[in-house]
């Protein structure tokens, strides 16, 4: 089974100063609205997408594979996530 993790050199951190999630990366910085850092925060290489649904769900209401799948294939685009 293929499971999502950070790419060498990506770190999701919290900046106090702005009160968000940022994401740095050798390309530069993003900052991911409150769902995707969410999932970003699972993406340690040892949670399958269906794993990843299932910790948010019991987080929040309305999670969705197809959408974790969703998110998880933009920061793939924009080469943040890799899978393992």
């Amino acid at each position: 089974m293929v499971k999502p993790r950070l790419r060498t050199g990506v770190r999701l951190t919290f900046d106090r100063v702005r009160d968000t999630h940022v994401l740095l990366f050798p390309e530069g910085v993003l900052v991911p609205n409150a769902t995707a850092a969410a999932v970003l925060e699972l993406c340690d290489g040892s949670n399958e997408v269906g794993e990843i649904a299932d910790r948010l769900g019991a987080r929040f209401r309305g999670v969705r594979v197809e959408d974790v799948a969703g998110v998880l294939a933009r920061f793939e685009d924009r080469r943040v996530v890799e899978w393992t």
